[in-house]
Parts: structure tokens; sequence; C-alpha cells
């Protein structure tokens, strides 16, 4: 899977595919919580996998095109934390000869 870079939270993209649909009628067609649906929309909370298979039955797509465009967005915002040097563990394993 390629990088994109600076992806956008999948809450836009999801905004985008409800159009005028209120957050109130999309969330009892998707059968969960309007307070749930809404935190995606706002970027507060991510997609689940769930989540992924109820927006694919909903729009006629693929629960994976939900899940990618969160993975891609959790990759790209982890990337860019600072994090300590990781030994490769082959190494670990030859210098514990």
């Amino acid at each position: 899977m390629t990088r994109m870079h600076n992806p956008p939270h999948p809450g836009k993209v999801l905004r985008e595919y409800l159009g005028s649909t209120s957050v109130t009628k999309a969330a009892a067609n998707l059968g969960v919580h309007r307070v749930t649906l809404s935190r995606v929309l706002t970027c507060s909370s991510g997609i689940s996998a769930d989540m992924a298979y109820r927006l694919g039955d909903a729009f006629g797509t693929s629960a994976e095109l939900w899940g990618g465009m969160q993975l891609q967005y959790n990759l790209y915002q982890a990337g860019k934390a600072k994090r300590p040097k990781i030994k490769k563990l082959r190494q670990l394993h030859t210098n514990a000869r």
C-alpha cells in the first residue's frame, strides 16, 4: 500500500458521502448512536472494523475502503511522532550468542 501524503481523516470523506443527510438519519440507518457517528464526522474518533462494514453496506462500497482510509490516516499520524532507535530483531538474536 502506497503511503498518501497527509491523508484526510475518514470522517471528512464520510461527510462528503452523507451529503445533505442529517447525522440523526444516517446514524439510525447505520444502527449506531448519533453521538458515535458525530464523533467520527468531527474526526475525534476513528472508524472501527464494525463501522467500516456498516458504511460499506450503506454506500455500496467495501469495508476495506473505509478501513484502509483509517489505516492510512493512523499510519501517517504515527509516522510524525518521534520514536526511539529500534534494533532489528535479527541483530538482537545474533548478539545474544
